[in-house]
C-alpha cells in the first residue's frame, strides 16, 4: 500500500518538480510579459486613440470584469467548490480592487498609449521594488536587509536607464506624465495591492480575493468609462479575440502562479519573476517590431540590470 499515492498526493509532487515549476512559471511570464504590446495592438483594433481617455477605461474595465468572472469559474473548477468569500471579505475585497485593479489598470493603460511596449515592460518591473519598499517602511511585515537594498538599488538603476535613455534623468527629453508617470504611478497601485493582499489573504483564499477584486475594480472602471463617454466598437472579430486573450492572460496566469506559490517555498517561485520583464521586452520586439530600442545597448543594460535586481532581491 505504500507504493500507492492518492491522486492528490500526485499533484503535489508534480507541481513541486523543479522542472515544472520552472517551464510553469516561465509560461506565467510569457502572459503577462505579453500584456504590454498586445493592449497596443488592441489600441489598434478597437481605434481608440492616445487621447480617448474614456474608451481606455472601457477597454480596461471590460476585460478585468471578465478576467474576474473567469478567475472565479477555474478557481471554483480546481477547488471543486463555488468560491464565495466571506461576508466580511466584501470591504477588503473592495478596498483591493480600487487600488490593485481600478487605479493601477486607469495608469498602465494611459502609459501603454504613449509609451513603446519594451519601455513599458521595463518601467513596470519597478513595481516588484516598490513593493519590497513598501512592505518594509510602510506596512513594516518584513525587515530591509543589505541583500534587498542592493538588488533595489540596482533594478531601480535599470528603470532610470531606460526612462531617461541613457542621458541625466532631470536632462527632461521625452520623459511625459501621461507615459513615464504614468507608469510609475500604476507601479505604486501594485506594491500597494501586493501588499495588502498579503495581508488579506491570510484570513481569506487568494484565488477567491483575487477573483472578486478584479470582478469588483472592473465594473468601476467600466461604469467610470461608460459615464465619461467612452464606447468600445468591435471593427472586426480579431477585437473579441484580443479581448479575450487579454481577460485569460490574467486569469492564467494568476491561477498557475497561485498553485506554484502553494506547493513551493515562495523564494523558489519568486525569483523566476525576472523572466516577466525579459519576455515584456522579447514580445514587444517581436509584436510591435520594437527591435531597434529592445536590443539596443541601452534597452539590454536596463533589462540586465532589472533582472539583476529582482534576482538578488528574491534569492
Amino acid at each position: 500500500m505504500g507504493e500507492f499515492r492518492s491522486s492528490k498526493q500526485d499533484r503535489l509532487i508534480i507541481w513541486e518538480q523543479f522542472p515544472v515549476v520552472l517551464v510553469t512559471a516561465i509560461f506565467c511570464c510569457v502572459l503577462w510579459g505579453s500584456a504590454p504590446a498586445v493592449i497596443k495592438v488592441a489600441y489598434r483594433a478597437f481605434q481608440i486613440g492616445p487621447e480617448d481617455t474614456a474608451s481606455r477605461i472601457v477597454l480596461a474595465g471590460t476585460r478585468f470584469t471578465i478576467t474576474g468572472i473567469l478567475t472565479i469559474l477555474i478557481g471554483s473548477l480546481l477547488e471543486k467548490r463555488i468560491l464565495v468569500p466571506k461576508k466580511e471579505s466584501y470591504p477588503k475585497i473592495l478596498l483591493l480592487g480600487l487600488i490593485q485593479t481600478s487605479g493601477q489598470y486607469y495608469f498602465f493603460f494611459m502609459a501603454m498609449a504613449h509609451l513603446s511596449g519594451v519601455r513599458g515592460s521595463i518601467i513596470n518591473a519597478c513595481g516588484n521594488f516598490l513593493t519590497i519598499l513598501f512592505a518594509v517602511y510602510l506596512f513594516r511585515f518584513e525587515k530591509m536587509t543589505v541583500r534587498k537594498m542592493t538588488g533595489c538599488l540596482i533594478g531601480m538603476a535599470g528603470v532610470i536607464l531606460i526612462v531617461s535613455a541613457g542621458q541625466s534623468v532631470f536632462s527632461g527629453g521625452a520623459v511625459t506624465l501621461e507615459g513615464e508617470g504614468a507608469m510609475v504611478a500604476a507601479d505604486v497601485f501594485i506594491a500597494l495591492g501586493a501588499c495588502l493582499t498579503k495581508i488579506f489573504s491570510r484570513k481569506e483564499d487568494p484565488v477567491t480575493l483575487c477573483g472578486y477584486q478584479f470582478t469588483a475594480g472592473g465594473l468601476v472602471l467600466l461604469v467610470i468609462g461608460l459615464i465619461m463617454g467612452g464606447s468600445l466598437t468591435f471593427y472586426t472579430p480579431s477585437c473579441a479575440g484580443i479581448l479575450l486573450y487579454l481577460s485569460l492572460v490574467s486569469t492564467g496566469a494568476y491561477t498557475l502562479w497561485s498553485i506554484l506559490l502553494k506547493y513551493n517555498p515562495v523564494s523558489r517561485v519568486s525569483v523566476l519573476g525576472f523572466f516577466n520583464p525579459v519576455m515584456g521586452v522579447f514580445l514587444s520586439a517581436l509584436i510591435l517590431r520594437e527591435t531597434g530600442e529592445a536590443f539596443s545597448l541601452t534597452g539590454i543594460l536596463s533589462l540586465l540590470l532589472v533582472s539583476a535586481g529582482v534576482i538578488i532581491v528574491n534569492r
